[in-house]
């Protein structure tokens, strides 16, 4: 079955990321609801009241055992820390293939250097502007646009990419739960965050896919636990039928679904590879049960916006639940700080002297006039002020009859399409909740 034609609609959505990431500063700031400044200033004060309470509780705590840390430094062994790194990079360098099999045929014009570049810029963007900044997305999108990849193809990767590798990530996480608590039983320094972490993401996960089978009992909780905490119901429900749309467009094939968990699952597994390394260069020996809860549990709450990467509070939660696995508090400390040198720091480095290729020399992409110094890219980014969601809900995932929109150069003879009746009933959904909204 082949796809159905774009409509008009659909590709002013689409063409209208390319047009707004320009980021030559002449574009206008997106429009802000009344009152919506005094609600800013309330979340920044409860981000800084959350980071102030992780440095009293996890920090000040260790800074007796800073004292001797110079004699553990004297004690580390240089091999490990190089291969960490090395191990670090090929996580990095997962995410290009990763990318790759998301974008399909689509993505076959573009080499896995040019899309490492690409993805290392956008890392090295999203560790310096504020946390939830799109900035990172936007970048993305406007450098595979440039690289000859249709807009709509480019947003589907994008989405496609953020969501698999955050089911992967829990999944790991899972399975590192399932197979700690019967051996340790529940640790009271991860036990509690364990525990709100299933039940938050078993809760996502059942409105997620109660809304991919058309129920609107689904809805009704949603938005019932939005206007509890005082969220805009309306945009939390559309954010979640386009997680489901997305999850349903990435289960129905098979192909690309498993090319993307295997390589959201490789970058996670060197990542963590990585981190036990670095570990084990000072002297401690994890067991790989508590590292992949340690590690599980910290990328969890990094996806939290409060700082760039989780700065701060991610780093001393993973102090805080290795040395309730049993690390030394003061060893721990310099074995996450060497990771997250690696993990954080270095790709800043290495992304913007990789988009600076991207932007002169040999290397260069097309167009590159268009593009901008990252720093003033970061600038123009965080005074726009657009969040993640804000962005993923620009493009649109059904067309004006109902139907899932697929990117459209899949392999028509690996994967034909859902049948008739299945098209049906997604159509029928989709009007049904369409007319839901307008009540």
């Amino acid at each position: 079955m082949t796809d159905p034609p774009a409509t008009p609609a659909i590709e002013s959505a689409a063409a209208e990321p390319h047009d707004i990431v320009l980021s030559t500063g002449e574009s206008p700031a997106p429009e802000r609801q009344p009152g919506s400044k005094p609600r800013r200033r309330f979340r920044l004060s409860l981000k800084l009241l959350a980071f102030a309470a992780v440095l009293y509780y996890f920090v000040v705590p260790l800074i007796p055992d800073f004292r001797n840390a110079w004699i553990e430094l004297q004690r580390v062994e240089p091999v490990l820390l190089i291969v960490g790194l090395a191990l670090e990079l090929i996580a990095l360098y997962c995410y290009a293939p990763l990318m790759k099999a998301a974008l399909g045929e689509a993505g076959l014009p573009l080499s896995l250097g040019r899309l490492f570049r690409i993805q290392m810029s956008t890392r090295a963007l999203s560790s310096i502007v504020p946390g939830g900044s799109a900035a990172s997305s936007a970048l993305g999108y406007r450098l595979m646009t440039l690289s000859g990849v249709a807009g709509p193809d480019a947003g589907f990767a994008l989405a496609t990419v953020g969501l698999g590798s955050a089911v992967i990530l829990n999944m790991i996480l899972w399975c590192g739960l399932i197979v700690s608590i019967p051996a340790r039983g529940v640790n009271p320094i991860y036990g509690s965050a364990a525990l709100a972490g299933v039940i938050v993401m078993g809760l996502a996960a059942v409105l997620v896919f109660g809304l991919m089978e058309g129920q609107g009992r689904s809805e009704r909780v949603l938005r019932w636990i939005a206007k509890k905490f005082r969220m805009d119901d309306d945009k939390a429900a559309t954010v979640l039928h386009r997680v489901a749309e997305r999850l349903e467009q990435l289960i129905s094939d098979k192909q690309m679904l498993g090319r993307v968990a295997f390589w959201a699952a490789l970058n996670w597994l060197f990542d963590a590879a990585a981190l036990w390394i670095f570990l084990r260069a000072f002297g401690i020996s994890m067991d790989i049960d508590a590292l992949i809860i340690s590690f599980g549990i910290a990328n969890v709450l990094a996806a939290i916006p409060i700082t760039p990467g989780g700065l701060g509070y991610v780093d001393t939660s993973y102090i805080g639940m290795l040395a309730g696995f049993g690390a030394g508090p003061r060893k721990a400390a310099l074995g996450v700080a060497s990771y997250r040198f690696a993990q954080f720091f270095f790709p800043i480095l290495l992304g913007g002297i990789l988009y600076l290729s991207l932007r002169v020399g040999p290397w260069s992409i097309g167009r590159r006039e268009r593009l901008i110094r990252l720093r003033d890219l970061a600038e123009e980014e965080t005074r726009r002020g657009e969040s993640k969601i804000d962005f993923q809900l620009r493009f649109p995932t059904r067309d004006d009859t109902g139907e899932l929109l697929r990117p459209p150069h899949r392999d028509e003879s690996a994967q034909l399409g859902p049948s008739a009746a299945a098209i049906k009933r997604q159509q029928e959904r989709f009007h049904q909740w369409r007319r839901n909204r307008r009540r």
